[in-house]
This record gives C-alpha cells, sequence and structure tokens, in this order.
C-alpha cells in the first residue's frame, strides 16, 4: 500500500473522521465503523486532506483534464482544497466548479460557483463518501444542461465496499450509469488491512471482536 494512502487512514483517525463501534448509517443499516468528513473543521486538515486527494486523482487520472467539480455543499471545500493542492504538488492549473442549491438570479447568476463549463471540458466529480450516487444523480443533470459533454471520472474519500441500490456497489453502479471511471484514496479494505491489531496512539482500534464485527457487516451488506 501506497505511503500516502497509510497516512490518510491514520488522518482520518486522528481527526474523528473515521470511528468504529456501534452506528446507524442514513440507510438504516447497524455498521461498526463510521466515515463522518464533516469533522474536517481547520485550515490544516483541509490543506492535507486536498494533497491526499491530488495524490489519488495523480495516481489515477494524472492531470489532463480540466475541471474538477463538487457537488454542494460538502463538495465545495473539496475542490478548493483540492485544486490548490494539485497546484501546489505538480504546477497544474486545474479549474475547480460547485452547483448551487439554488439558482442566482443577480450578480455571479446561475447555478454554478466557480468556473463556467466548456463543452470541451474533461470534468472529474469529487465527493466524501458515496454510499447510494444520490448526489451524482441529482447533480449529473445541472452539468448536462450547461454543456458538459466529457466527464470522465469520479474521486471519494473512503469506498466503504458495500451494496448501493443493487447488489453491487454505488461506485459501479455510477461506472455502468455514467460510464465514470471511480477511485477512492482508500477502500476499507486497506482501511482494515492497515489498521487491524496496529496500535494508533496506543490504542488498536480493530481488534480480533471488531474484526469480526465487519466481518459480519460485510457479510450481510457487503458486494455479492
Amino acid at each position: 500500500m501506497e505511503q500516502y494512502k497509510q497516512e490518510f487512514i491514520e488522518f482520518m483517525v486522528h481527526c474523528n473522521v473515521l470511528k468504529f463501534g456501534d452506528f446507524v448509517t442514513k440507510s438504516g443499516r447497524k455498521t461498526p465503523f463510521f466515515i463522518n468528513t464533516g469533522f474536517y473543521r481547520t485550515g490544516g486538515q483541509l490543506k492535507k486532506l486536498g494533497e491526499y486527494y491530488a495524490k489519488a486523482i495523480h495516481d489515477k487520472f494524472g492531470l489532463d483534464f480540466d475541471v474538477l467539480f463538487g457537488p454542494a455543499y460538502k463538495g465545495i471545500p473539496l475542490t478548493v482544497a483540492t485544486t490548490m493542492a494539485i497546484s501546489d504538488l505538480y504546477g497544474i492549473d486545474i479549474r475547480y466548479c460547485s452547483n448551487r442549491k439554488e439558482e442566482k438570479d443577480h450578480g455571479d447568476t446561475g447555478i454554478l460557483l466557480g468556473s463556467p463549463i466548456q463543452e470541451e471540458d474533461r470534468i472529474i466529480f469529487i465527493e466524501d463518501v458515496t454510499t447510494s450516487g444520490k448526489s451524482i444523480d441529482e447533480t449529473m443533470p445541472i452539468l448536462k444542461s450547461q454543456g458538459a459533454k466529457h466527464i470522465i471520472g469520479l474521486v471519494i474519500s473512503v469506498d466503504r465496499m458495500e451494496r448501493g441500490k443493487t447488489n453491487v456497489s454505488a461506485l459501479t453502479e455510477l461506472k455502468e450509469n455514467y460510464g465514470l471511471t471511480t477511485t477512492a484514496i482508500v477502500t476499507m479494505e486497506e482501511v482494515i488491512e492497515h489498521l487491524y491489531l496496529r496500535p494508533i496512539n496506543g490504542k488498536i482500534l480493530i481488534d480480533e471482536n471488531m474484526k469480526q464485527a465487519i466481518d459480519a457487516y460485510y457479510e450481510e451488506y457487503g458486494v455479492k
């Protein structure tokens, strides 16, 4: 596993973004782990998060694209942080764009925030954690209505590796529905591999009991 992936996993733990215990997801699934990206709350954390996204994008897509698009609202700081990181790390100036929840009819008008979309633009989506693909389903028509023709990929922070609306993962569904190439900074398989029986700040987060709970969860909700 690449060094930046290992660092990112521990970064999530330090930021209280990744937790283990007893939780319930929005879909009602009882889960032994939970990822809440709302706990990235400082400038320093967002700067590092942008760097991890930038490295994942570079590894999967290279830098031959024009616009990084993040669905409102969480996607807005992600696009800004990551385009800044791409500029700092690789010297490439990528434009950022997000949608507004409501179209603005004065001043900086329109449904988009940041860069306008041009027909020839190659666009990559950026998301936090995709479990259902709902935000992509909602914003894809907006991008299409703005003239987007080349939406080439999607990057998220963590692939939970569980079923979406069908027996395949949400990322696979998005690939099938929209032709998107998808990637994540890390997968839950990599998270488990790195943290299993490994002390972080003197505490083992995935011990034998937690590993059994995670295995049972994937037995029920994992991709078949």
